[in-house]
């Protein structure tokens, strides 16, 4: 596969769960997650897009749908065809192939919004997840030899406001406001419309809620989690500890 002039091999996408809020908190979720993918261009296109694609063939019989874990667990539009039984069950072990096979790596933040000191760190928890995930994918980049090129990171549009916030959050840390106190050269934001048929997003959106749950209830089963846990990046050196703040 042919690389631009000057680009990464890799390509970032994101996507999050729960919302960042600490006035208004679900006990029920009272989690901020941020989950980041990273994925090498060349086995995303011959081996993750093609795999998630034959898997919408064989349920769907197009490639229109977007796997989204919401309307899949709540079996909602499309995915009411799992209300059978024992297509769920076919279509649940296909998909748990399917993350398990593609390879990627992940970066994540769980935020356990009760535990946040507002003294300790004023931003909120997408911020403050932002910094730390972008931490960890300048960490990685730099093992694979790619600082410096250009790398692009790809965000699910959330409302006007809300994205002009993000994008200039993202510039401010990639300019040097973080915990390194170095700049990230070639670090690129781009954003999409949820509805977009990306892959590269719909995994990050699969994997952002059971890496949420697996803090938040430990003691309850996570067939996804433990599908992903292999491919989390473990690095917690950038990450400066503090009661609230988890990273898998």
């Amino acid at each position: 596969m042919e690389i631009g002039t000057g680009e990464s091999d890799y390509i970032f996408y994101a996507d999050e769960s729960g919302d960042h809020s600490l006035t208004s908190i679900d006990l029920n979720y009272p989690v901020f997650v941020l989950s980041l993918c990273a994925f090498k261009k060349q086995s995303y296109c011959s081996r993750v897009v093609p795999s998630f694609q034959r898997l919408k063939f064989k349920y769907f019989g197009h490639d229109a749908v977007v796997l989204h874990e919401h309307d899949i667990r709540k079996q909602n539009v499309d995915f009411r065809i799992l209300t059978d039984k024992i297509v769920r069950e076919s279509f649940i072990s296909d998909l748990s192939k399917c993350l398990a096979k593609s390879p990627f790596r992940l970066f994540s933040t769980v935020i356990f919004k009760p535990d946040l000191r507002f003294e300790l760190f004023p931003e909120n928890p997408y911020m403050i997840s932002l910094r730390i995930c972008l931490q960890q994918a300048y960490h990685f980049l730099n093992r694979k030899g790619q600082l410096g090129l250009r790398t692009h990171f790809i965000f699910e549009k959330r409302g006007k406001t809300e994205d002009s916030q993000l994008e200039l959050e993202f510039h401010r840390i990639v300019a040097g406001q973080n915990d390194l106190g170095v700049a990230f050269d070639g670090f690129s934001i781009h954003f999409v419309d949820k509805r977009t048929n990306s892959t590269g997003m719909q995994v990050a959106d699969l994997t952002a809620r059971p890496i949420g749950l697996s803090v938040f209830r430990t003691d309850q089963a996570n067939r996804a989690f433990n599908l992903i846990e292999t491919k989390i990046y473990r690095i917690r050196r950038y990450a400066k500890p503090s009661r609230g703040i988890l990273i898998p």
